[in-house]
């Protein structure tokens, strides 16, 4: 099995005219992803190399039956177009673009919460979700991936998912779903989301995660795993060597007042009974540990 997506979902991608949401939209269908349409107002009816283009998400999911969307509208645009899923039907939003403005962020957060609380929002500002072999929305290199679980793969940096990936890869190991969920400060979907849903899943026997310095998240996700999870987990913490009080790379990795750094969140992981590395490699090795025990 997998989480949130699967051979059967079928995908919207709003910003399929434009150059990016075109280049990915298209390589995810060639990697088997059914995408079924695109959205552009002021280009209805037209189509992209045999992908039909719709007004809006609400006519798009009418005519396809789409229950996902992939955002590649540029940030200002952004708080419209999820909006626009959620109204049209869509049950599972994945915005890749990153720079959306804070504030936009906890607007359509909260509005999602308190008008579409049956819609799962992943990101902004992430490299979407891939189950191998079934579905790729986002911008995720599918070759990198090996289908067949067992295990399941959560991080906050884009890069490092692929690193992930590819660290099981090179070890034979399959994976049932990999989430990224982004680094910025109002993440739609969060470690426990992914975490929970990865408990639930029959087919991961295991999960990695790969979080980073600032925030909370990866404490809370701890706690999580203490008290939630009976699959075991390894894990790696990006920003050991960051200088305190410095952002690095996402608008959610600050260190503020002595919390959020790297050396606390895998004492956190630690305490919950996580077997953390000290680098990616590390990380993936641990997981190879654990899935010869399974």
């Amino acid at each position: 099995m997998s989480i949130f997506v699967d051979s059967n979902t079928k995908v919207i991608y709003q910003g399929l005219t434009g150059s990016q949401g075109r280049y990915y939209g298209l390589l995810n269908r060639d990697y088997g992803t059914q995408v079924v349409g695109g959205t552009n107002p002021k280009k209805a009816g037209e189509d992209v190399e045999g992908i039909p283009i719709f007004a809006n998400c609400a006519e798009a999911v009418e005519a396809t039956g789409a229950t996902a969307s992939c955002i590649f509208i540029p940030a200002p645009g952004v708080y419209s177009a999820v909006m626009d899923a959620a109204a049209g039907g869509i049950k599972f939003i994945v915005c890749i673009t990153e720079g959306v403005p804070a504030h936009d962020e906890a607007t359509f957060y909260n509005e999602l919460k308190a008008q579409h609380p049956d819609v799962q929002l992943l990101g902004p500002n992430c490299p979407g979700v891939i189950s191998p072999g079934q579905c790729n929305i986002g911008i995720t290199a599918g070759h990198i991936a090996k289908a067949g679980g067992p295990v399941g793969i959560v991080s906050r940096s884009g890069t490092l998912t692929y690193q992930a990936l590819y660290e099981l890869q090179q070890k034979d190991i399959g994976v049932t779903t990999c989430v990224g969920i982004g680094g910025d400060p109002v993440p739609g979907t969060s470690f426990i989301d992914c975490l929970a849903a990865f408990e639930a899943d029959p087919e991961t026997q295991a999960v990695m995660m790969i979080g980073e310095i600032g925030g909370s998240a990866e404490e809370e996700a701890a706690d999580f795993i203490k008290n939630h999870m009976t699959k075991p987990v390894s894990s790696y913490v990006a920003g050991v060597t960051a200088p305190p009080g410095k952002k690095m790379g996402h608008a959610g990795a600050i260190v503020s007042g002595g919390k959020g750094t790297a050396d606390a969140k895998m004492e956190a992981l630690r305490d919950a009974g996580v077997k953390v590395g000290l680098n990616p490699t590390e990380a993936g090795e641990l997981m190879a540990e654990i899935v010869a025990s399974l």
